[in-house]
């Protein structure tokens, strides 16, 4: 990268990483996956139960498979014959896990996390119930304010993910976010994280690499 730009990103993270800490979440700034993968061991322990939030950027960095193959017990809702009541029973299962792992849709340079929900399960337990929160963010979800946020994820999120999942809705043949009124919406629950109540509660790992959606 450009010195230059390569100035401008770095400022952007430490602001970014500064009122996250002011705002009760603890911050860190990791170079690459294998750097997040090294930081989110070291966050859990050893027979910790943990679960996950539906998320590319998890499947990008290889931290399914992390999970997967590490001391945990984990509560994994892709794993391969679950029915449809497994996966609703993993959703109801994570409000009481040691650690809940997730990305989120943007991040502010005001510390504030964004998040569109379908069915809600991802921002439910990342409000209230896992005693720790790890979220994992590619710098591509770094925006200024919530304004910015929003229209991240008109412009570029929701039609990613209703493309992903093969959704029947406008965005995903458009390309961009109508506010249409279709059954097949992934757009259902609006969330902003700003002060939190338990300090450390939600950690954010913010990785130096483009990821997810």
């Amino acid at each position: 990268m450009d010195e230059n730009k390569k100035f401008v990103l770095d400022k952007k993270i430490a602001h970014t990483i500064e009122n996250l800490n002011k705002n009760n979440m603890d911050a860190y700034y990791v170079q690459n996956s294998d750097e997040m993968l090294q930081k989110v061991g070291e966050l859990l322990k050893n027979g910790d139960t943990v679960s996950v939030g539906g998320s590319m950027t998890l499947f990008e960095t290889g931290l399914i498979e992390f999970l997967r193959n590490g001391s945990y017990n984990f509560l994994d809702r892709y794993k391969d014959g679950l029915t449809p009541s497994g996966i609703k029973n993993i959703y109801r299962e994570s409000f009481y896990a040691d650690a809940y792992l997730a990305s989120c849709n943007a991040i502010t340079e005001k510390g504030e996390i964004y998040n569109v929900d379908g069915n809600g399960n991802r921002v439910a337990a990342i409000i209230y119930g896992p005693d720790s929160v790890i979220l994992v963010v590619g710098v591509n979800k770094i925006v200024k304010d919530i304004d910015e946020a929003v229209e991240r994820n008109r412009r570029y999120a929701a039609p990613a993910n209703a493309k992903r999942l093969n959704r029947d809705t406008p965005c995903a043949s458009l390309g961009y976010c109508t506010d249409c009124s279709s059954s097949d919406r992934i757009c259902s629950s609006y969330v902003t994280l700003r002060q939190q109540q338990i300090k450390g509660r939600i950690k954010v790992i913010i990785v130096g690499e483009e990821l997810g959606y």
